[in-house]
């Protein structure tokens, strides 16, 4: 599992039937310590109904065909969690209502 952010869309009018009707996002991992980008982007199927900017986690792999609907369709990372809350040790990185941490 990872935490990042979503960074854009992806649209993409030939695809796999089974992709049909689902929204495509553009996430860039950030470290859960300082939220600064770590690697390359991932394109993530969105179960949840992120949105642009926000951190979210997301799951690769098997856990990712887990996630709800998506058992049947050729997914490699779904995003399964938009972050509220991020706290490490006592230390709030992240809070959403707040905007600290962006």
């Amino acid at each position: 599992m990872i935490i990042g952010r979503v960074v854009g869309n992806i649209v993409c009018t030939q695809k796999d039937e089974s992709l049909l009707g689902k929204k495509m996002l553009l996430v860039q991992p950030v470290s859960p310590y300082t939220l600064e980008e770590e690697s390359s982007c991932v394109v993530a199927l969105d179960a949840v109904g992120a949105g642009d900017g926000e951190l979210v986690m997301v799951v690769g792999g098997s856990s990712a065909r887990n996630a709800d609907g998506y058992s049947k369709v050729a997914v490699d990372q779904a995003i399964i969690g938009i972050v509220d809350l991020l706290d490490i040790k006592g230390k709030t990185v992240y809070d959403k209502s707040t905007g600290s941490g962006r």
